[in-house]
């Protein structure tokens, strides 16, 4: 570990690089706690750039507590759709009704930990952005900072491993800027000290670093390997009638994804009797890749536990991204279609036009 006086001049050439090189995010405008909180929950699990724009669209819908904790639960989960991870989306919303209930923010670091989503690392982060308490945070890319620095074999996956870390973050942590310089840790990892090539050569803290000096940078965080990614295949049926859509809505009770709705299968309807494919697409969660067949089904005499749903309706409602992705292929090939349509009717009009004016040769004049 570095000793004092190390830590110290780290501190400094840390932050001084920060407030030079700093990404203009939207969130980094603003010290308001709600804003803050915001940012950190979408960021759990999704790149910044996807991030971006859902932020800022969610922020016009619901721009405080209050806007937040009134909205109704499916309106919330329709700003959200998209990012993924919808369990997300409902700990908001459940954490917006306790804060509003209680009249304020949690304001220190044991309180917004009790919140619905919050664990040790968004707790503080809100802590130390929003209130300037000293909580140091820890995700991934403060643990590869972390052992480059110290050239450490833990394994940042193990329990043993996470809670050394967070001691050692505790002591680099500059108490007197814990929100900056903990934006500059995360900054460092995110633009700098990158899982490939790290850019070493300009690196603000490169002469405290370990790994570094024995040229090993790449060979740190030191992880378990990753379970196998498991490669599925499944159908859905793509069913139209009178302007409606055949779904099926996702039980309350699920774990995952509660309240969405979703293109049937042929478990939901056993008699459904398909039409012309209409394409095929790909979705990944987690460790499953899934290889989507979307076919043309005729509405079937029993819906069992879809519902018809107006075409015109969705936009409103929480859809799944595999609907979405569906609904893509599926405008992708009407439009696709009008076109070919209307480039067919071309030729047809061209060739009746010819056959009554027959083309005159240009170099007969």
């Amino acid at each position: 570990m570095l000793n004092d006086d190390q830590v110290a001049r780290f501190r400094a050439d840390l932050l001084r690089w920060y407030s030079v090189n700093e990404r203009e995010l939207p969130w980094r405008q603003t010290c308001d706690p709600y804003k803050i909180w915001i940012s950190e929950i979408m960021l759990q699990q999704t790149r910044v750039a996807a991030v971006i724009p859902y932020y800022e669209r969610f922020l016009q819908k619901f721009p405080n507590l209050r806007a937040l904790a009134s909205a109704p639960e499916a309106e919330v989960l329709a700003c959200w759709a998209g990012l993924g991870y919808y369990y997300r989306a409902r700990n908001l919303h459940k954490a917006a009704q306790q804060m509003q209930e209680a009249g304020a923010f949690p304001a220190t670091h044991s309180q917004i930990c009790q919140l619905p989503g919050v664990g040790e690392y968004t707790a503080a982060a809100i802590a130390s952005i929003g209130f300037k308490l000293p909580h140091a945070v820890v995700d991934g890319n403060v643990n590869r900072v972390l052992t480059r620095l110290l050239a450490d074999p833990v394994n940042v996956r193990s329990a043993s491993g996470k809670k050394y870390l967070a001691r050692v973050a505790d002591k680099l942590l500059d108490r007197t800027e814990p929100g900056a310089f903990n934006q500059a840790v995360m900054e460092l990892g995110a633009t700098i000290c990158l899982p490939k090539r790290p850019h070493c050569l300009v690196c603000p803290v490169s002469a405290f670093c370990l790994a570094r000096k024995t040229g090993q940078q790449e060979g740190f965080p030191v992880k378990t390997p990753r379970p196998k990614i498991m490669d599925e295949s499944r159908t859905l049926f793509w069913i139209e009638r009178d302007g409606h859509l055949l779904l099926w809505q996702r039980p309350p009770g699920l774990r995952l994804m509660p309240g969405f709705w979703e293109l049937p299968e042929r478990a939901h309807i056993p008699d459904v009797y398909g039409g012309a494919k209409i394409g095929s697409f790909r979705h990944g969660i987690t460790f499953h890749s899934y290889r989507f067949e979307l076919w043309r089904g005729l509405p079937p005499n029993d819906c069992g536990a879809c519902e018809w749903v107006r075409l015109d309706e969705l936009a409103e409602l929480p859809l799944s991204t595999v609907l979405k992705k569906a609904k893509r292929l599926v405008d992708q090939t009407r439009t696709k279609n009008i076109r070919a349509g209307a480039s067919s009717r071309a030729v047809t009009d061209s060739g009746r036009a010819n056959a009554k004016h027959p083309p005159v040769k240009l170099d007969s004049y």
